[in-house]
């Protein structure tokens, strides 16, 4: 079930950083500026660089009952 919950905030994380198509960057910038596509998204991440803060979900405490 915990990694179900991690698959599914990552599948979400990951559509918000997809680059712009190319009709997009030509109609906010110009047909005569040559832009990349990434200026567009608004977050930017890398895999070594910035990390999700993923918490993992609370688990009932086994000892408890």
């Amino acid at each position: 079930m915990k990694t179900y919950q991690k698959k599914v905030k990552l599948s979400v994380e990951g559509r918000r950083t997809k680059w712009a198509p190319v009709w997009a960057v030509l109609r906010k910038f110009g047909q005569g500026k040559k832009v990349h596509m990434s200026r567009i998204t608004k977050q930017k991440r890398h895999w070594r660089r910035t990390k999700l803060k993923i918490k993992p979900r609370r688990m009932k405490k086994q000892h408890l009952g």
